[in-house]
C-alpha cells in the first residue's frame, strides 16, 4: 500500500432526517439502518481497509462522539480521532484534517469520504479510488468522484463534466435542482451526481483554502504549530468559535479552476432519507420494507415499517407510509411528507425539550 495515502472519514453529522431512530446522542453513522450487521461508520472503515493502512485513517467527528467512534472502530488509536467542538460543515472539517496530515506527512494524499453512504460494488470503487489517487499524486488538482445518474433525483447535487473521459475537468456544480432541471441534466448526458467523495494532496487543498477561503486559511495557519501538541484542543476550540460554517463544495470546489471529476458507477447511495431506505431494502410482494418478521401487514402497500427487534407490529390499511417506532417515539407519516421531519423535531423539542431528540 502507498504510505502517503490517508482516508479521512467525516463523521460529525447528527442524522436529522433519520429521526426518531437517529438521535443527537447516537446519530445515523453509528446505526445499522439497512440491517447489514454493521453500522455505517464501521462499513465505511472496512470498505477502505483493502487500500488504506489502519494507521492512515483519520476520523473527524464531534467531540461528543469520540468514544462511539472508538467503540465502532476499536482498531484506531485515540490520536486518529479529530474532535470538533461544534459543527461547522465540511470545509473546516477538511481544513483541520489537512493541517494534521501536512504536519504528519508533507506528501500526504487525502481521500475524503462521508461516514454514512452505501457502496454496493466495492471492487469497482477501489479501482476508482486508485485511479483518482494516481491522478492527483503528481498533479495540483482537486478531484471529486461523480456518479453516473440513474434517475432525475432532486435530492443530490450535480457535477457537469467537460468530456466523456474517466477523469475530466468540471464545468460547473449545481445544488439539488428542481425535477424539471434534473430531467434536463439526465437527457443532456453531461451531468453526474456529486458523491461527496474527494481526493487531493494535502498541500493542494491548503493552497485552495488560501485562495478561496482566506479567513479559514488564516485561522488554521495561525495554530499550525500547536497541532499535535497539548495545546491543540484549546487552539481548535478557538478556531471553530471564529470560523464560518461553510461546505467544501460552496467554499472551494465551485470556485477553483483546477477541479476535476471522475465518471464513476459502483452502486452508490447516500442513504439520505427513509425513502431511500425503502428503495434499498428487501421488500415483500406488496413493496413493503419491514424491519423484521414481527411486522404483520394487511391491505398495506409501498410502506416502510421499522420497529424494535422483538416487538410485534400490526399495520392495516396504509399506502406509501413511513412507520418508525423506538422506545420513546413513534412516527407515522406519508412518504411524500418526510421532508417535514425537521418540523416534527422542532415541535417535539418545543413541547418536550431535548429528551426525545
Amino acid at each position: 500500500m502507498n504510505n502517503n495515502r490517508y482516508c479521512v472519514i467525516m463523521a460529525g453529522g447528527v442524522g436529522t432526517r433519520f429521526w426518531p431512530k437517529s438521535r443527537k446522542s447516537k446519530p445515523k453513522q453509528f446505526l445499522d439502518i439497512l440491517s447489514t450487521g454493521r453500522s455505517f461508520i464501521r462499513s465505511t472503515y472496512e470498505r477502505f481497509l483493502p487500500i488504506i493502512q489502519p494507521e492512515n485513517f483519520l476520523i473527524v467527528t464531534n467531540r461528543a462522539y469520540r468514544d462511539q467512534v472508538l467503540e465502532h472502530i476499536p482498531e484506531l488509536k485515540p490520536e486518529q480521532i479529530l474532535c470538533e467542538p461544534i459543527g461547522r460543515n465540511t470545509a473546516p472539517c477538511i481544513a483541520y484534517a489537512a493541517y494534521v496530515l501536512k504536519k504528519k506527512n508533507p506528501d500526504a494524499q487525502m481521500i475524503i469520504t462521508p461516514s454514512d453512504h452505501l457502496i454496493l460494488n466495492e471492487v469497482n470503487f477501489h479501482a476508482v479510488v486508485e485511479e483518482c489517487a494516481e491522478f492527483t499524486a503528481n498533479n495540483d488538482k482537486l478531484l471529486a468522484v461523480g456518479i453516473k445518474p440513474s434517475r432525475p433525483d432532486t435530492g443530490y447535487g450535480y457535477i457537469q463534466k467537460s468530456s466523456n473521459d474517466s477523469i475530466s475537468r468540471v464545468k460547473c456544480f449545481t445544488e439539488k435542482p428542481s425535477l424539471e432541471v434534473a430531467q434536463t441534466f439526465i437527457e443532456c448526458g453531461e451531468f453526474l451526481w456529486n458523491a461527496g467523495i474527494f481526493i487531493w494532496r494535502a498541500d493542494s487543498i491548503i493552497k485552495a483554502f488560501e485562495k478561496h477561503l482566506p479567513e479559514h486559511y488564516a485561522l488554521f495557519a495561525a495554530i499550525e504549530d500547536k497541532i499535535g501538541t497539548e495545546q491543540e484542543v484549546a487552539a481548535i476550540e478557538q478556531v471553530y468559535t471564529e470560523c464560518k460554517s461553510i461546505s467544501i463544495d460552496y467554499g472551494i470546489m465551485e470556485k477553483a479552476d483546477n477541479v476535476y471529476v471522475h465518471n464513476s458507477d459502483f452502486g452508490w447511495s447516500d442513504v439520505g432519507t427513509w425513502g431511500s431506505v425503502h428503495q434499498l431494502s428487501r421488500k415483500d410482494r406488496y413493496a413493503n420494507a419491514l424491519s423484521h418478521e414481527g411486522c404483520f401487514t394487511y391491505d398495506t402497500r409501498n410502506s416502510l415499517v421499522s420497529v424494535p427487534e422483538g416487538k410485534v407490529a400490526v399495520i392495516n390499511g396504509l399506502r406509501d407510509y413511513i412507520v418508525v417506532d423506538t422506545e420513546d417515539v413513534l412516527m407515522i407519516c406519508p412518504r411524500s411528507e418526510e421532508q417535514s421531519i425537521r418540523k416534527y423535531i422542532d415541535d417535539v423539542r418545543f413541547a418536550k425539550g431535548e429528551e426525545h431528540i
